[in-house]
């Protein structure tokens, strides 16, 4: 059994056993046809995957990892917002007029800060060949200026054992100008020893549309990191606040749960690799990835 598929299990094991249902609310979330979309959920949820053991991805149902990728990168490497970038139609629902999401998940990542602990030998240093755009990101007291992901990668290069190397998408001051508050808000990164580990928040989990298919994309952002930068993979730390099922996916639940379990593949990644721009889906495979064939469609609430 995939360690994934266990974690899945338990988890979805606990939920209709113990979790409270939100039928007496008045529901923000509705389904296609205009029904309240109602949870049945439980509070605080921590799973742990060691991603030097193996590649956390279950085998109950298939998780298209590409497609995973495709919109994990969108965020953290496009750093976009507007939805045609995509290869998938994951976020068509949310898009406004102009085609975009608003301020939300790759915007926020884009967003750029002043940083005063950073130098040009160290912007030189993490980004190299592409260090000159950086450099040129400069204020008029001199003071440099990065977003997200490249600070992520400038603390890791000049600074791996530092305890604030982290991100934030749920920026309260813009949450009026997105399209969905961020579900998954805040990464956490860690060395400890040579080991990269992560912690992923995340204030709401929809179990069974995306729970696993967000343990991929960060497991492989923290893959990406790691070997990139001259680090072992350590531990992916997911914690759920309010982790859910919808009132329509019970029974596709109860199902899973019985479908038969396939090792977790043999995860490769391309260590050639120096420059975390530069991953594509290309750059990992898994082999002997076996899944159960699990045909439904599973509705998705708005």
């Amino acid at each position: 059994m995939s360690y994934a598929d266990r974690v899945f299990k338990e988890t979805v094991k606990n939920i209709l056993e113990n979790g409270v249902y939100d039928n007496d609310l008045d529901v923000r979330p509705r389904w296609e046809d205009g029904t309240p979309a109602h949870t049945v959920a439980v509070f605080g949820v921590v799973n742990r995957y060691d991603l030097k053991k193996e590649f956390p991805i279950m085998t109950l149902r298939r998780t298209y990892w590409k497609s995973a990728w495709d919109e994990i990168s969108w965020i953290w490497q496009k750093k976009s917002n507007r939805v045609s970038e995509l290869k998938t139609s994951v976020w068509d629902a949310w898009a406004d007029e102009n085609g975009t999401i608003g301020k939300a998940y790759g915007f926020q990542m884009g967003e750029k800060a002043k940083y005063r602990d950073v130098t040009e030998a160290g912007i030189m240093k993490a980004f190299g060949r592409n260090a000159e755009s950086r450099l040129a990101d400069k204020t008029e007291d001199g003071i440099y200026m990065l977003d997200q992901t490249d600070r992520v990668i400038y603390q890791l290069v000049n600074d791996h054992g530092s305890r604030r190397i982290l991100t934030n998408l749920y920026n309260i001051g813009e949450l009026n100008e997105m399209a969905l508050a961020p579900c998954a808000y805040s990464m956490t990164f860690m060395v400890v020893g040579n080991k990269l580990n992560a912690i992923l928040n995340q204030r709401s989990q929809d179990m069974i549309t995306a729970n696993n298919w967000n343990v991929v994309q960060y497991a492989l952002v923290v893959y990406a990191m790691a070997s990139a930068y001259g680090f072992e993979p350590g531990e992916l730390v997911h914690v759920i606040g309010n982790c859910h099922i919808y009132d329509r996916h019970i029974e596709l639940a109860k199902e899973m749960l019985n479908n038969e379990e396939f090792d977790a593949p043999r995860f490769l990644i391309d260590g050639s690799v120096k420059d975390f721009y530069d991953f594509t889906p290309d750059s990992f495979k898994l082999e002997d990835y076996r899944y159960n064939d699990f045909n439904h469609v599973i509705p998705v609430a708005i």
